[in-house]
């Protein structure tokens, strides 16, 4: 069913009015009100309404992750992982826990192309008995970065140019020269995983490692990825050219397998270490550049995501949803690492810049259970505690604390290092990609992406490159040259030409059950 057509259809249902038109005082609006020829338009206060309204009724648009789509739906526990973590969202087989679910690009605008060669962002709001759980997720497995000051920096380098106030592929490659740990990020996004087709048909990973504790006390350490039921489906670039046509095309397609009742899902499952192994393997499990290593970890499932509910209203949910990756429940403190420290308070503060100092008591991202002492502030407010003390501690009505008697009493320390280490990328170039034709096409994207750049900046890269990989760096070397002396025809007929006659294939390679990390 499209979805102008089952949207119209929804209107048709509503065959009578709602009610009586006010204004937003709640003044009964006259029909002679709904007219402003002819008449005194400022004293129309129905026309006031509108146009005061329309002039302030957008906010800030999201700096990242700014276009997006967003569903409902629940979790369900399918496996006893009480051993390792005693969050109550996690805990009893069968228990369901209501969700919503916030898909996004990373770098495209509200008014972005969904197919646009981007990191995807999958963000789940577990409403749990024990407050919110946000489990922010991508795309890729790695991320771009892991000293927290390089976070200004890096996405400048991938947001319009403030001259241009165009996409600028001179200073991401720049940037990826002068801080080579992003390179791995940067072959991910220009492989074939870097277009998914859709939201449907990706896997999200939680990036970070957490840790996690059970009922005693004991801690384990974590990666959560969610994994795709519909099976994972790629899009080269000729075909994301293609489906490009459609700026929606990611939006379109999950809101109308929800109405045509083809429920996607997703199994959740961690990747778990013991406080013991993570003393003796020989690299930082804690970076978030590069996955753990096979043979240094188990798979656990936990349980499954189901979306089965597109929502009524797309601004009071998708647009005024806040997901803090510092919303966390007991049972799971959280990641170490310096990167997640520093996200815990700028998501918080992006948060109150965008929607107020009381975003968290918006309905959507209202948790089940609230008590608090702040007060006051950027409406919503609620009941603003009513009459409850607004400080602690105090000898009256106000809430108070709880002991949590299984919070581990042992502090693991993580230090870690600015040292570059090309080994992930290289990995990630000869181990997860699985044939020729997906690393010719790795091959290709890069050639693209570096024809725009100066000589100086292809040289610069092309010397990252071939620390990272010999043959890798002269596979674009052979085809940058080919390209800067063959004139091509405008894409996708290029992209066929710098094929090589490998063979064209959506589909992508199945990695191990077991081991679904690259290594």
């Amino acid at each position: 069913m499209d979805a102008h057509l089952s949207l119209s259809t929804l209107m048709m249902m509503v065959t009578k009015p709602i009610g009586i038109l006010t204004t937003s005082s709640g003044k009964l609006v006259d029909i002679r009100e709904t007219v402003a020829l002819n008449s005194d338009a400022f004293s129309n206060q129905h026309h006031i309404d509108l146009m005061t309204h329309i002039d302030a009724e957008r906010i800030p648009e999201r700096l990242v992750h700014a276009k997006g789509g967003g569903a409902f739906g629940y979790f369900e526990v399918t496996h006893d992982v009480s051993k390792y973590t005693k969050a109550e969202v996690f805990n009893g087989v069968g228990k369901k826990t209501k969700v919503f679910v916030r898909t996004s690009s990373l770098l495209q605008n509200l008014g972005g192309n969904d197919a646009a060669r981007d990191v995807r962002g999958f963000s789940v709001k577990f409403y749990t008995k024990e407050g919110i759980l946000d489990l922010l997720c991508l795309s890729t497995p790695a991320f771009f970065y892991r000293d927290p000051i390089d976070f200004t920096n890096f996405f400048h380098t991938l947001k319009r140019n403030p001259k241009t106030n165009l996409f600028d592929f001179s200073t991401r490659w720049d940037f990826l020269a002068k801080k080579p740990e992003t390179l791995h990020g940067m072959l991910l996004l220009l492989s074939d995983y870097g277009i998914p087709n859709g939201y449907r048909k990706m896997d999200a990973f939680a990036v970070h490692t957490f840790e996690i504790n059970n009922k005693h006390g004991d801690k384990y350490f974590v990666k959560f990825n969610l994994r795709t039921e519909q099976g994972v489906e790629v899009l080269t670039s000729d075909e994301a050219a293609v489906v490009g046509q459609d700026l929606d095309y990611f939006n379109r397609d999950l809101y109308n397998a929800i109405e045509n009742k083809n429920y996607p899902s997703w199994k959740l499952e961690m990747d778990v270490m013991t406080l013991e192994s993570i003393k003796h393997i020989d690299y930082n499990p804690f970076e978030v550049t590069r996955l753990w290593k096979k043979g240094t970890y188990i798979t656990v499932p936990i349980g499954r995501l189901v979306l089965n509910k597109n929502p009524d209203n797309f601004f009071a949910t998708v647009e005024l949803s806040a997901f803090n990756p510092g919303n966390l429940v007991p049972g799971i403190p959280g990641p170490m690492d310096n990167l997640f420290k520093v996200r815990r308070s700028s998501y918080r503060d992006t948060h109150t810049h965008r929607l107020g100092v009381n975003h968290n008591k918006i309905k959507i991202n209202q948790p089940l259970y609230w008590k608090e002492y702040n007060r006051d502030g950027t409406p919503p407010v609620k009941e603003n505690m009513m009459d409850a003390p607004n400080y602690y501690p105090n000898s009256f009505n106000g809430p108070v604390p709880y002991v949590d008697p299984a919070r581990p009493k042992e502090r693991f320390t993580v230090l870690e290092s600015n040292a570059v280490d090309l080994e992930p990328a290289a990995y990630f170039y000869n181990h997860y990609l699985c044939d020729d034709g997906q690393r010719q096409r790795l091959v290709n994207n890069i050639i693209q992406a570096l024809l725009p750049v100066s000589p100086e900046m292809r040289r610069r890269v092309l010397r990252l490159l071939i620390l990272t990989d010999p043959q890798l760096g002269m596979k674009v070397e052979t085809g940058l040259e080919f390209a800067l002396e063959t004139p091509l025809p405008p894409p996708p007929k290029a992209i066929k030409i710098l094929r090589n006659n490998y063979k064209d294939s959506n589909e992508i390679c199945t990695i191990v059950k077991n081991d679904h990390n690259y290594n």
